[in-house]
């Protein structure tokens, strides 16, 4: 055997004491699991008694905490999922809009030539932006994600281009789900090529076969990142109406609801074209419900692979959506829906699970949270620091979640075009067209209560923290590819 080298030992030596310092032991570090549906609405889970089934989703809630009142950065895909993963505001980071196509809306199928050149294809995250699997490198820990990218297409954009090891999924925000075709462009990607491998494939399966073999390649042998955010419920995105008009979901699923009587109806007030034949909405919120159920079955099989590996307990589970519900979603007792900034476009289900870093069990926490958490959070658990100068919207919650401490989070602002939310304290303010108000949350879950007459003083201090919020985004770094710099 040969001798270690002067220069390894002295290396050896260093990195030990860099561990030692972090405070997390490499065998300690928490494998980490962030599971993101998309549009599940608020009340959306099989143990709050809406009918719909999610026994895994249930299991996570009885042996981790439920958050009734975590929210994300804005009420649509692109730029909720840009904040997750950069723990910055979506006017921060660059992403404070959707990526996307609007032509297909009208029933433009795009050549491949038109395709191309469109800012569906060309748009994405500005490159300096960090992201948290870069974060976690630093303590090596392997990143994976198997769904949803929706954060740039071209290569240099893509997840593995970004920090991630590994990537299976599609890159834009919706896609069908058996042709993995948007509007008739193919959209699947393995790491940085294109793939039709699996064309005809539910997705919903796949990016759970792609996760178990992850699991299977990582699991108990480095620490991981795995993320898997799935497109289920999000409406399928096809150009035929009747699929449109509802979510994808497989017989097995849809079999486990209620027949439904009509399936479908021909209308003259469809908004793509008239006449048109589409789902009827007791359809759709069958095939909803059965696409979550789907998921939460994908979700029930990484538990197990987890267990199997020895792996559950010391492995951070975070569960969220990525907004509020659409479709045939129930965002019940919340105002409103995806795209909007009512309680019910931008508060959702939440749920966390790490036994190994005492979070309570069977525990539901009304605490003041949001998605620009989880970067500090996951960067804390792993023992290394966030990024160096960059300037983060978010704290570490584990203290709050384990009941040492209140969140510190007083505020939280949402900008989608002119429509405006602004929460400080209990109060909110919205502003959505010729509606809105002024609303005391704890009193008035269901914003159905304007106090903007009565409480004129607190409108005008909302206001004023919106307008210095404002300010600050203006005033930060520019980032593309929306600013004008």
């Amino acid at each position: 055997m040969r001798p270690i080298q002067t220069w390894t030992l002295h290396f050896l030596l260093a990195a030990m004491m860099l561990l030692h310092a972090a405070g997390v032991a490499v065998a300690d570090r928490p494998d980490i699991l962030l599971i993101v549906s998309d549009d599940q609405g608020y009340n959306d889970l099989g143990q709050l008694g809406n009918g719909i089934l999610t026994p895994a989703l249930d299991r996570l809630a009885k042996e981790g905490t439920r958050l009734t009142n975590f929210y994300v950065a804005w009420p649509a895909c692109t730029p909720s999922r840009a904040s997750l993963l950069t723990g910055r505001y979506p006017q921060r980071n660059g992403i404070d809009d959707m990526i996307r196509n609007e032509a297909p809306d009208y029933g433009h199928r795009y050549t491949p030539e038109e395709y191309a050149v469109t800012f569906e294809r060309i748009g994405g995250m500005d490159e300096r932006e960090v992201i948290l699997p870069t974060v976690l490198q630093s303590a090596g820990y392997k990143s994976g994600i198997f769904g949803k990218w929706d954060l740039g297409a071209l290569q240099r954009m893509l997840p593995t281009s970004r920090g991630f090891d590994d990537f299976y999924g599609f890159v834009n925000t919706g896609i069908d789900y058996f042709t993995h075709e948007r509007y008739g462009v193919p959209c699947m990607v393995r790491n940085l090529e294109p793939s039709e491998a699996d064309k005809g494939t539910y997705c919903t399966h796949l990016f759970q076969r792609e996760a178990l073999r992850f699991l299977d390649e990582h699991a108990g042998k480095e620490p991981f990142f795995l993320y898997v955010p799935f497109n289920a419920p999000h409406n399928s995105s096809s150009l035929d109406p009747t699929i449109r008009s509802s979510v994808q979901a497989p017989d097995q699923f849809k079999a486990m609801y209620p027949p439904v009587e009509v399936e479908t109806r021909v209308t003259d007030r469809y908004r793509y074209g008239s006449p048109a034949t589409v789902t009827t909405p007791e359809a759709r919120r069958r095939d909803y419900r059965a696409a979550v159920t789907c998921m939460d079955a994908a979700i029930g099989e990484m538990l197990k692979a987890l267990e199997a590996k020895q792996r559950l307990n010391n492995t951070i589970i975070v569960f969220f959506s990525d907004n509020g519900g659409s479709g045939g979603a129930d965002n019940s007792p919340l105002r409103g829906r995806k795209a909007q900034t009512w309680e019910g476009g931008i508060r959702v289900p939440c749920i966390v699970r790490w036994p190994a870093g005492e979070i309570p069990a069977g525990v539901v926490n009304d605490e003041f949270l949001t998605s620009l958490e989880l970067l500090p959070s996951f960067a804390a658990a792993a023992g290394v620091e966030p990024p160096a100068g960059v300037v983060l919207d978010g704290f570490d919650w584990w203290p709050t979640l384990r009941g040492e401490s209140v969140s510190p989070r007083r505020e939280m602002f949402w900008k989608r075009r002119d429509q405006i939310g602004a929460r400080v304290g209990q109060w909110k303010w919205v502003q959505m067209g010729k509606q809105g108000g002024l609303f005391h949350l704890q009193d008035d879950i269901a914003e159905q209560h304007d106090l903007s007459e009565s409480r004129p003083e607190i409108l005008a201090m909302v206001k004023e923290r919106y307008a210095h919020w404002l300010r600050e985004m203006e005033a930060a770094e520019p980032r593309g590819p929306f600013r004008d710099f």
